[in-house]
């Protein structure tokens, strides 16, 4: 009589935690995303704002690369001459 008990208590137990999976996980998923959702928006939100700095209309702004000065003392490989053979 205690074995049935007992298997008639773990089929009680299981089946109500599976009811109260179905009930609260729709939920507890939506409030993660919410908070992730939040997170990613403190993280990326003010990404532009120090990007670009503001600028009037009209205004023509050019951004140049660097100069690059040309090593010619750095040897990049060894210059091979092939010749084709007949």
């Amino acid at each position: 009589m205690v074995l049935l008990k007992t298997i008639l208590i773990l089929i009680l137990v299981y089946y109500g935690l599976k009811l109260l999976w179905r009930l609260f996980a729709p939920r507890l998923f939506g409030y993660a995303v919410k908070k992730a959702e939040e997170r990613f928006g403190q993280e990326f939100g003010n990404f532009q704002d120090f990007s670009e700095s503001p600028k009037r209309e009209g205004e023509t702004t050019i951004s140049k690369r660097p100069f690059r000065k040309a090593n010619p003392s750095k040897k990049v490989g060894e210059y091979i001459d092939f010749e084709e053979i007949d």
